[in-house]
Formats: C-alpha cells, structure tokens, sequence
C-alpha cells in the first residue's frame, strides 16, 4: 500500500481510502466490521463517512454508518490505527436539523452528534459534504447556473472557518476538507483562510472515475499548486464500470435497483464508453475494475481513492488496485476512449 500527504499536514493517508456509505441499507454492521478488520489489515488506515450515511440517505438509516464504525472501534479498541474523515450535510436535507445550512450553529451540533456515533473523542478530518450556495456535482453539470451573493457567501466561509478553527482547538477535530466543491469555491476558502490565518482546506472530495474527468482541467491545477489533493468518490462511476449494468441490465440488490438518484450515470454514451473500457481492459488482461481504479491512483491530483463494496470479493478486488501499474500503452488505449467519450453523462 502506497501513502500520500494529506495536504499540508503530518497525515500520510493510504491511497485507497474505504468508502463506507452503503452501511447500513446494503451491508449489515457485521459486514461492515469485517470490510473494516480486512481493509486494515491490507494497509488501508484511511476511512470515510458522513453524518447523512447510509446511502440512499432516509431518517430512517441516517447515522447508522457512523454507528458501525463506533461499535467497531468500541469492540476492536484501534480508533488510533485509522485516519477518520467524517462530513457535515448541506443544505436540502429536511430531516437534518431542518434542512438548513452549514453555519456555526450546526456545525457544533452536526460536529457532536458525528462524535456520539462514532464513540471516539475526535475525528480527523470533517469535510463540508456539500456547498450551501449548490454546485455542479450529482448529475446537475448539464443545467448549473451559479447564481449568489459573493459577499454573503464569503461571510459564511469566515463563520464556518472560525466555527471550525474552535473545534480545532478543543480538540474534537484535526482538519478540515472540502467535498462537491468547485474552483471559485476552493480558492476562495483557501485564499480566506490564508488571508485571517484560519484552517486551512486540506483536500476537496469530488467525483472523479474513468466516466467523469472534470476535474481534469482547472481543479487539478488547483490541488497541485495549493496542496489540496483530490479524494476521488465514485472511482468506478457507482458501479457502473463494473459493467452490470450495460444495455439496461439490474442485478437484484444493486444500487441502481435501490434508488434512481444515481440512475443519471446510466446513460447510452455511458454503455458505449464502459464497453470500450472493458475491451482495453481484456487487451491488456486486467480486470476492468482494477484498470479503473489503478487509473484514479495514478493521477498525480490524487491523494486517496475513496472505494467502496457491498460484498468482500468486491472489497478485496478493490483494494488489490493500489497493486497494479497500468503501462504506457494501456494509458494510451485510455487516453483514446476518453477522447471519444470524454463526458458521457
């Protein structure tokens, strides 16, 4: 396993991060301690959650990933051997503390009910899930009109750094992240954050597979030349490099079978694309999630690989990524696709 700088920070974190948000309605808190005692022990000392987990998000299962990670680490007594990344929701949400913002207020109650949870005294880096202001991500790129006050929009990033700084300093978190954020919206944190001498933004969690390279052009410059690296979600394009779901396919428990929220992806440029994929795949005799996934962590923008499984052979597939070296001409025949499908969806 290889380890990467978290930021500019003393972290090194594993370069496959374990994705956890299926805990809760696809896996059970026995498989979910089992992905853990498995990814630990292959050198994995990275984990990423949320309050709003599991996924797809309901009152009804929030929190429960956390809550499986506490019992784990009540039950194993190894909170110290994991690097823990927790988030607090946006706005939307209406049965989180009403669907409001992220602001001081909720901050401290999101910060504290994350800590309950997951039975620990501190989390290591708790991200903002999502913008308050919107942004591109969750399949909205084709209709984004960015519309807000600069201004209030600045004086909400001061509140929430300050907000966080106080959190900082009693020691209930160690740093801070963005998730979903764009290029006005990370330069402006970090510019913020420079200018008051308050945290600063360690890493941005945004989307990043094969299927889905946007932030190939602006936001990669930004990571390289602010150290704030990418933790790429969704590396295999939730499931769908896998390739079950090619030509409208629904294997019985999976996600798109669970809930459509996730169902922009599947799309008939999507299909001809993981066809492609798969046939570079074959050619050079690597498994096609493993070729996506070696793909996300070779990119010199990206500090984790957020993986996720809902069943131990998919974990351990997963996670054998981080062993593979994808070749010169393997990167070309991908180079190759992506130009011809370089946004199919």
């Amino acid at each position: 396993m290889l380890y990467n700088k978290l930021g500019r920070t003393d972290i090194n974190v594993s370069s496959i991060c374990l994705g956890t948000m299926t805990w809760g309605v696809q896996n059970t808190e026995n498989d979910a301690h089992e992905q853990m005692d498995y990814a630990l022990d292959q050198g994995v000392n990275f984990f990423d959650t949320a309050e709003l987990y599991a996924i797809p998000p309901s009152p009804e299962t929030q929190g429960k990933t956390e809550e499986y990670i506490g019992s784990w680490f009540a039950k194993n007594g190894n909170r110290d051997k994991v690097i823990l990344a927790s988030k607090i929701v946006g706005t939307g949400i209406s049965w989180i503390r009403g669907g409001d913002k992220i602001d001081r207020k909720n901050i401290h109650d999101a910060v504290e009910g994350s800590l309950k949870r997951l039975q620990t005294d501190y989390i290591d880096l708790y991200q903002l899930h999502w913008p308050n202001r919107g942004s591109y991500h969750f399949g909205q790129q084709w209709g984004y009109t960015p519309k807000f006050n600069k201004d209030a929009q600045e004086n909400n990033f001061i509140e929430v750094l300050e907000t966080l700084g106080e959190l900082i300093k009693a020691g209930k978190i160690r740093h801070v992240g963005l998730s979903n954020e764009t290029a006005w919206g990370m330069m402006t944190w970090l510019r913020l954050a420079e200018e008051r001498g308050l945290p600063r933004m360690v890493s941005v969690q945004n989307e990043y597979s094969l299927l889905y390279r946007s932030f190939d052009q602006d936001l990669h410059e930004i990571a390289m030349a602010e150290d704030c690296g990418l933790l790429a979600y969704s590396p295999l394009a939730g499931g769908i490099l896998s390739g079950k779901y090619i030509d409208g396919a629904r294997p019985k428990g999976t996600r798109l079978t669970l809930s459509e929220r996730f169902s922009h992806r599947d799309t008939p440029n999507a299909n001809e694309a993981v066809k492609a994929y798969t046939q570079v795949a074959q050619k050079h005799g690597l498994d096609i999630c493993q070729m996506a996934l070696a793909f996300v962590n070779s990119r010199p923008h990206v500090t984790s690989n957020i993986i996720g499984a809902t069943s131990m052979e998919q974990l351990k597939t997963n996670i054998g990524s981080a062993n593979i070296t994808l070749s010169s001409e393997c990167l070309k025949d991908i180079a190759q696709i992506y130009k011809t499908y370089p946004m199919p969806f």
